[in-house]
């Protein structure tokens, strides 16, 4: 498998499986006072393959962030349906996570600290054009600056028909954030104030005061069960904060990005010690919610046109 290895002057690391999605699945920052945190939750030997490209490191998920539902949607007067055995799935029969996760992206530029890879439907996996209205393209360059990770994302309409798309990352945020404290002591905050109504995992279409764990309270991780789509996400002059704090270690990662992702998705995997808060940019089975005249946040590219967004990761002493 193909793993690329940035650094820094800081002697913050990441390494970047080119294989699995343009997977970020390790990353090692050394914070100011010079203490090394992993922060990323990945399978052990992840770099060899065989492990699922959902549940380690940073996916990236593109066209669509999370499920459509029976892989089934209706666009510009034409019907769609995923073959679910040539897209990834979940064990509901939805499509889940987009077309890239799980497909070797291409290096366009390289250097000590930072690599930038591109993937185009068309292009690296063509058999699934049939499937979306137009051809896309996602390049994501990783950028390490200090004890923070930079991800600049680039969405690209390459076609000649407009572009439905959403994106999200899905990072695992490893705890505790020290080897000698605790996972149950460290505290998860995410700024959002209300929830999405979900049956099965997919959002109803209703959006409802706040129907899961407070986030926004900073609980304690222990006994935390999250699998929920946060929304009415607040921002501090256009740039949101979430937060997992580790009070005994005097230590925190802030994730931040834009309000251009204007959902959270929370969530604890049973099979690691770990916690996801994934920005999206859409709410899950966005492209049908908004075809009900429900604002799911779909965004849609003109033939030619781009978008530009930024998610970063770094890790501050307390």
């Amino acid at each position: 498998m193909n793993i690329i290895e940035i650094s820094n002057d800081q002697g913050s690391q990441a390494r970047i499986a080119v294989d699995q999605g343009f997977n970020c699945f390790c990353f090692k920052a050394v914070t100011d006072s010079g203490t090394i945190v992993d922060v990323l939750s990945a399978a052990d030997g992840f770099e060899a393959g065989g492990h699922p490209a959902s549940r380690s490191g940073i996916p990236l998920l593109f066209p669509y962030p999370n499920r459509i539902a029976d892989g089934r949607y209706s666009w510009a007067g034409r019907d769609y349906q995923l073959k679910l055995d040539q897209v990834p799935s979940d064990k509901a029969g939805n499509a889940i996570h987009g077309f890239c996760i799980d497909r070797t992206w291409r290096i366009t530029a390289q250097s000590r600290s930072s690599v930038t890879g591109v993937f185009r439907i068309s292009v690296d996996a063509p058999e699934r054009c049939p499937f979306w209205p137009a051809d896309a393209e996602i390049r994501v360059t990783y950028e390490l600056q200090d004890a923070c990770l930079r991800s600049v994302i680039r969405i690209h309409n390459p076609s000649d028909q407009p572009l439905p798309w959403g994106f999200g990352t899905h990072a695992y945020f490893r705890l505790p954030l020290s080897p000698t404290s605790s996972a149950d002591q460290c505290t998860v905050y995410a700024p959002a104030s209300r929830t999405w109504e979900l049956n099965a995992s997919l959002p109803s279409g209703k959006i409802q005061s706040l129907s899961a764990v407070d986030l926004a309270s900073s609980p304690k991780f222990g006994g935390l069960k999250l699998d929920d789509v946060y929304t009415d996400v607040a921002a501090d002059k256009g740039v949101v904060v979430c937060r997992i704090a580790d009070p005994a270690a005097k230590l925190r990662v802030e994730q931040r990005f834009s309000s251009d992702f204007r959902e959270i998705v929370a969530f604890t995997p049973p099979w690691t010690t770990a916690v996801c808060l994934e920005p999206y940019t859409c709410v899950t089975n966005a492209i049908n919610l908004q075809q009900r005249g429900i604002d799911a946040g779909l965004q849609i590219l003109p033939p030619g046109e781009s978008w530009t967004g930024w998610i970063d990761i770094g890790v501050l002493d307390d």
